[in-house]
């Protein structure tokens, strides 16, 4: 059984009508027939000897069509995408009138955007491309004389929905116009495509619209409430299938407020469900229910009764419940049985997203919400158009980014159909009429050659090791690892091996705490320890000065790596607490968070007062603190349990270290007063950010506010060696560090800054291949090495010298940081902005030189 957020056209073949409402949830429909369907009449791929002929976008008309199918409410090209597509220089677009009316895009909307309203007949007759979220209509429409299908020019393009293993009269039809077809079902899952998967986009609104209407008919909250006219409790919500529409009805329902558990038959699906904070069901067999595809497969006879009876156990305890089971190429499986639809309890919900494929629900019809034994039980197979503005924005992206790709960097601005690209020859149907689906599948790597067979007796022998052989290699190995401290520390100086030995430790301890995090916790953890990397402002905390205000250039750059690192603590934790808020539930037990406010202030008042006698041993007693309380931070944030203690231990952390370097510089009272002034802007704005974005726009605001770390390392580091150019107790070993500092920080600053864009959408997602990429790179880290041999050699006595050359590392920095994230892809940003979370430990380093 397949319970993948998916469902299958169910209907005839002559219409169409089977296409995208819940049809577009339908993932693995088309694409698992490829290999089937009208295999005898494309033996072999004729589509490599088709010329890449390009027409330039210039002579090219857009058509948007009115959608003719009854109910529909969706439209294929949204305002913004028309005057996007005319921005990139095609010739016109012409909207039928009224074609966005029902999804709240008026005809004023397209006329503002450059676009041009025509007639029905227009739009069909003048499109060189027709742009459309269903299929061309079969029949004869109520106020036409003509078909969709009849209606087209020949010879024009399509881009819609088609489903042509289940429409074969449709393709045959659009054959004999000449049109050039393409299916937006059929564009493959690769990660390039993403942009350009509608089925997920239909998927994601449907799950989305299931959980509001559930609630719409429910009886009551779905979230629990304590009043003063008494106790509501929580709706329990069962989520039958973890594809796109199951995860997203999941989240939708667990920020409504609901008690949550999912049910799949694939073990990958655990951690998915478990991360948005529902409780992942299992029955008591262990099958594998992985398919082809990362698809569920038909479960055998044992598993189906053991999950049968965990469904009609669950019916009888929860309030709605959402299928989305399907099998693909086959009918829906039947999962929910009268009998347990007759032990639900009164007023209870089903939505059956499987409904057009025959549901999942023995008594769904298909269409309509009916009442059974006091069930409500939705069949709605149009949930994506009840949402029509949303899926028409998410569609209309999806549909303008697909026909952007088909070109070339040989016919610029044009449009090309290149065969060789994997997503034009498998999303495409027909090439003027001449019938290329289904594409080849995908070549398989080849199978490696078989290894020689050695006798067992050999292979024994050669994997085996003796007792003595393991032991001398372990024995070899801690040898070489301890005389090489050994000639480390002959080789530098006590202040080195001190700082190298708690390099060594904090090492060690990072990768034991983080390496158990769980997998759901990553964010949380990469914004708390983004929070402890601000610390990176304690190295400026030693170069400010003056009075109430800087008075030299390096006082300046302190103070302002004070302002920003300020700037990221605050509105880091603050983001971190926002993130761990949202795996909270009803029924969790009361948090008190403003008791950690005790020790902190304990801790202050006893350091200030025992510092009123003498400092003594006070400042390395508080590193000591603030060591311990951050390790305690990224430890606590390894279990959903702990996690919200672990925040409040890193602000701990990052307080006392602040108190006890404050204690070890010794500032006079203007100067803290500078240092107050800044701290308390940079907490205002860092609050201020953490407060005002959204859900959805926190993991790209750690990415913001690790940018703000790279920098204020730039600032520290470049401060440290110019506050103390000149003077002769200036160490080769301080200037190499800082240097590195701000090559480190430099790289963190830009390359967190791309990563914010490419996150927000701001900033193609597509990897930046520069010509010479790698020469360019190696010519950067050459320039690097040659600033940094004059820096050591020329700068000690020369303060200008000191100056170009790190402002010339700076540059180069900020130049590496934007190639070498600009050249990794948009998805992959989480990944990027983990390493540069690790950069920035390097700069804190270089600043304990």
């Amino acid at each position: 059984m397949s319970l993948s957020a998916v469902c299958l056209p169910c209907r005839r073949w002559r219409r169409p009508s089977a296409l995208p409402g819940l049809a577009s949830l339908r993932l693995a429909a088309v694409r698992s027939l490829h290999a089937t369907r009208f295999s005898s009449q494309a033996p072999h791929d004729t589509a490599k000897d088709i010329p890449v002929d390009g027409i330039p976008y210039s002579k090219l008309t857009i058509g948007v069509a009115v959608e003719g199918f009854p109910g529909e409410r969706r439209v294929a090209l949204t305002p913004a995408n028309t005057a996007f597509l005319l921005k990139k220089g095609f010739k016109q677009v012409l909207v039928e009138e009224g074609a966005g009316f029902q999804a709240q895009f008026a005809d004023e909307d397209y006329k503002a955007a450059g676009g041009k309203i025509a007639t029905r007949d227009a739009v069909y007759e003048q499109s060189d491309v027709l742009l459309k979220v269903r299929a061309p209509f079969l029949e004869k429409g109520v106020s036409s004389s003509k078909s969709e299908i009849d209606m087209l020019r020949e010879g024009s393009t399509l881009i819609s929905f088609l489903y042509p293993a289940q429409n074969k009269d449709l393709v045959e039809r659009l054959a004999k116009k000449k049109v050039t077809a393409f299916a937006m079902d059929c564009v493959p899952r690769i990660s390039r495509a993403q942009s350009m998967d509608a089925l997920s986009s239909m998927a994601n609104v449907a799950g989305y619209k299931a959980v509001l209407e559930a609630a719409n008919v429910f009886g009551r909250f779905l979230t629990g409430q304590v009043t003063a006219a008494g106790k509501i409790p929580p709706c329990k919500v069962l989520i039958i299938g973890a594809g796109v529409a199951g995860l997203s009805a999941i989240a939708t329902a667990r920020r409504m407020g609901a008690i949550v558990r999912g049910f799949d038959t694939r073990p990958a699906a655990r951690e998915q469900v478990q991360s948005l904070g529902a409780e992942f069901l299992e029955v008591s067999i262990q099958e594998d229910g992985s398919g082809a595809g990362g698809y569920a497969k038909t479960m055998s006879k044992e598993f189906i009764e053991a999950e049968m009876a965990l469904f009609m156990e669950q019916c009888k305890e929860v309030d709605i419940i959402i299928t989305t089971a399907l099998i693909p190429g086959k009918p829906a499986p039947k999962l929910i049985t009268k009998d347990m639809v007759t032990a639900m309890k009164q007023g209870s919900v089903i939505v059956d997203l499987a409904a057009e494929n025959g549901g999942n629900c023995e008594v769904t019809r298909p269409g309509e919400m009916i009442t059974y034994a006091g069930v409500n039980v939705i069949g709605y197979t149009d949930l994506p158009s009840r949402l029509a503005r949303q899926s028409s924005n998410l569609y209309s992206n999806n549909i303008t980014k697909f026909l952007m790709t088909l070109t070339t960097p040989k016919h610029e601005a044009q449009l090309a159909i290149d065969m060789s690209d994997e997503i034009a020859r498998r999303s495409i149907v027909l090439h003027k009429g001449k019938l290329l689906w289904p594409a080849p599948a995908p070549p398989m790597p080849p199978a490696p050659a078989p290894a020689a067979q050695l006798p067992a007796e050999v292979k024994a022998d050669a994997k085996a090791l003796t007792p003595w052989q393991k032991v001398s290699r372990e024995v070899a190995t801690l040898t070489a690892g301890m005389g090489g401290v050994v000639a480390l520390g002959k080789a530098t100086t006590p202040a080195f091996m001190a700082n190298f030995y708690t390099f060594g430790l904090a090492g060690l301890i990072g990768y034991r705490v983080v390496w158990g995090v769980t997998p759901a916790l990553h964010s949380p953890l990469m914004s708390v320890t983004n929070a402890i990397s601000g610390m990176v402002g304690i190295g400026g905390v030693f170069i400010m000065g003056g009075g109430y205000l800087p008075e030299t250039i390096p006082q300046l750059l302190g103070a302002m790596s004070v302002l920003l690192a300020s700037v990221n603590v605050f509105g880091g934790f603050i983001i971190t607490q926002r993130m761990l808020d949202m795996f909270k539930r009803p029924g969790d037990p009361p948090e008190y968070p403003w008791l950690y406010a005790v020790p902190g202030v304990v801790f202050t008042g006893a350091f200030l007062a025992a510092a009123s006698t003498g400092m003594a041993g006070l400042v390395q007693a508080g590193y000591l603190t603030s060591s311990l309380l951050c390790i305690g931070s990224i430890s606590g944030l390894a279990s959903q349990t702990t996690a919200r203690q672990g925040n409040a231990l890193g602000i701990l952390g990052v307080g006392s270290g602040i108190v006890s370097s404050l204690a070890a510089v010794g500032f006079s009272t203007p100067v803290l007063a500078q240092f107050a002034g800044l701290a308390g802007a940079g907490a205002l704005f860092g609050r201020w950010i953490g407060r005002r974005i959204t859900g959805t726009e926190l993991p790209q605001m750690v990415a913001a506010l690790h940018s703000v770390v790279g920098l204020a390392a730039v600032m520290t580091s470049i401060g440290s060696v110019m506050a103390e150019v000149g003077h002769v107790h200036l160490s080769t070993l301080h200037m190499v560090t800082a240097y590195l500092g701000v090559l480190v920080g430099g790289i963190t600053f830009t390359g967190s800054i791309v990563a914010f864009l490419k996150l927000a959408g701001k900033m193609g997602s597509k990897p930046l291949v520069l010509p010479g990429r790698h020469l360019i790179n190696s010519g950067l880290l050459a320039a690097n090495a040659a600033t940094l041999g004059a820096f050591v050699t020329m700068a000690p006595a020369a303060p200008a010298i000191a100056a170009m050359c790190l402002t010339g590392n700076t540059i180069l920095s900020f130049i590496k940081g934007y190639t070498t994230t600009a050249a990794i892809g948009g998805a992959d940003m989480p990944v990027v902005i983990t390493v540069l979370n690790a950069y920035s430990g390097f700069a804190l380093v270089a600043e304990g030189k």
